[in-house]
């Protein structure tokens, strides 16, 4: 069999999209048997981070809309990992439970142990090059053009 060529794969978007595949698949494998989708783990871990947060708050932090964050927060309430806490007369609070917590502990301790797989396959010089241009490439394309004329 003969071994194509592929264009592809001297474009940015086609490398990040497979390089984005392999990370997402072993980030789900990891956390399988939390049967939470990967919004739901990061909402969590928001939330963790940060008590007393409102849920447009959190949905602007992991860039999720607000419609969508209704499910999400949803199904963490019903399944006991965090409670809303009413702060004065409309708005609401987000917390995790004790539950919540635990869940988020050992989040975090098997993201370190995916994210090691990952870097431990690039040099430190490579890592902290991919580190600093990722978020440089999160910014829509829209806004860096209207801003300072990049």
């Amino acid at each position: 069999m003969a071994v194509l060529t592929n264009a592809l794969d001297k474009l940015l978007g086609y490398q990040m999209r497979r390089a984005t595949a392999v990370l997402m698949a072993d980030f789900v494998r990891t956390l399988s048997d939390f049967d939470m989708r990967p919004a739901e783990v990061t909402t969590l871990l928001v939330i963790a981070e940060n008590p007393d947060c409102s849920q447009s708050e959190v949905g602007e932090a992991i860039a999720i809309k607000r419609a969508n964050m209704v499910p999400i927060i949803a199904r963490l309430i019903e399944r006991g990992l965090v409670a809303r806490t009413r702060v004065d007369g409309r708005s609401l609070a987000l917390r995790v439970t004790a539950k919540g917590a635990e869940h988020a502990a050992e989040a975090w301790r098997r993201i370190a142990e995916h994210e090691a797989r990952f870097r431990d396959r690039l040099a430190p010089e490579d890592l902290e090059t991919v580190l600093a241009a990722l978020p440089v490439l999160r910014v829509d394309v829209e806004d860096s053009s209207s801003g300072n004329g990049q």
